[in-house]
């Protein structure tokens, strides 16, 4: 049995085409949208509809981690226009793509949201054969593997940012499985570092406590896209951020 993982797609729906070649399944963590590339500063929604330039002036306020000025810029950027329609308009665009990308894939597709993504309009373009999970269970190859999706509360505002409670509860929910699938890592700082962004992304407790107490064979997660550690054992479990999608085209394999 040989699957396919990727996350934080970040619009690479050309990639996303070709991520189940070979696989017998395909496996995404999460944030499939562009809102804005670090990397890159004229591509994504935000340069889109203000420019390459506010994109850099608004990228350097946040790497800068001047959170409050940020939000005070993109609130002037944003004065007079209707916020919510331009953004679900371009979203809508990005999913309409990147779920014709799983359907390319002859076989079964499983995912779950990230922290960026906008979990109320999959349902309009999760086609048959791609199975959506959150806080839910699926048999893939014999395996049991567990999904949560989202990411934990941030000076960003991201769109799916849950609670630590009802995450956790999510968490809890799963029960026993072999393979535990999230978006954000467990709370291990080498896990939660990013070294470009030189800041520590958030990490879950919850996924950690669930490491500990159930044991799964693996713990997959993407979110942080330039990790200090890309891979680390916690008991039995082998810890891996499948990578940085968007940027590397390539997804992560795991066979039995």
């Amino acid at each position: 049995m040989r699957v396919h993982v990727v996350s934080d797609v970040h619009g690479n729906a050309e990639a996303l085409a070709r991520a189940g070649e070979g696989a017998d399944a395909l496996v995404c963590l999460g944030d499939l949208i562009l809102f804005l590339d670090y990397a890159d500063h004229s591509r994504g929604i935000f340069p889109d509809l203000f420019g390459s330039e506010n994109a850099s002036h608004i990228v350097r306020l946040r790497t800068e981690r001047r959170f409050e000025e940020a939000r005070e810029f993109g609130r002037s950027l944003w004065a007079g226009l209707d916020r919510e329609a331009l953004i679900e308009q371009a979203v809508r665009r990005q999913y309409a793509q990147l779920f014709a990308a799983f359907a390319a894939f002859p076989g079964p597709t499983y995912a779950t949201f990230g922290n960026v993504d906008i979990p109320r309009l999959w349902p309009e373009y999760a086609r048959a054969g791609t199975t959506v999970l959150d806080g839910e269970r699926a048999l893939i190859g014999g395996r049991v593997f567990g999904f949560v999706g989202g990411g934990l509360p941030t000076p960003m505002r991201t769109p799916y940012e849950i609670d630590e409670e009802a995450y956790a509860a999510k968490v809890a929910a799963l029960g026993e499985v072999d393979v535990l699938c999230s978006h954000i890592p467990p709370l291990v700082p080498e896990l939660c570092y990013d070294t470009v962004a030189r800041r520590f992304e958030r990490g879950s407790e919850a996924l950690l406590e669930a490491i500990h107490r159930v044991r799964p064979a693996y713990a997959l997660f993407g979110h942080v896209h330039q990790p200090l550690a890309r891979r680390m054992r916690i008991g039995r479990t082998e810890c891996v951020n499948v990578g940085h999608f968007a940027s590397r085209g390539t997804p992560w394999a795991l066979e039995w």
